[in-house]
């Protein structure tokens, strides 16, 4: 199953220069890294990264995170996925630009 990360222009720069990274600051002030499932991933766009632009949208595979990944309940009762490691290059599938819409939405791929 696909699992969805998003980060800033920055945060992905510094990622892919060091080939590893342990998110956000938010990440690092909860002490594990925010995912989103295919159907989570649109509203946690909107509601963390509202009008954002230059934005990536990293697609993991739940199966190669192991036992670090946790599903824990948040946002409105739903269980989301959490990454208590650092997230490697290795684990991430795809990366694709997250851009702004012409309604100020964040523009998805079309297969997600």
């Amino acid at each position: 199953m696909l699992i969805y990360k998003i980060l800033r222009a920055n945060e992905q720069a510094e990622f892919e220069a060091k080939g590893e990274t342990l998110g956000a600051p938010i990440d690092l002030q909860d002490g594990y890294i925010h995912i989103s499932t295919a159907d989570q991933v649109k509203e946690t766009a909107a509601k963390h990264f509202a009008g954002e632009d230059n934005l990536f949208l990293l697609a993991l595979e739940t199966d190669t995170l192991g036992d670090d990944l946790k599903w824990e309940v948040s946002r409105g009762g739903a269980k989301f996925p959490h990454l208590y490691r650092v997230l490697k290059a290795d684990d991430v599938i795809w990366t694709r630009p997250l851009t702004l819409g012409a309604n100020n939405e964040h523009a998805f791929p079309d297969d997600l």
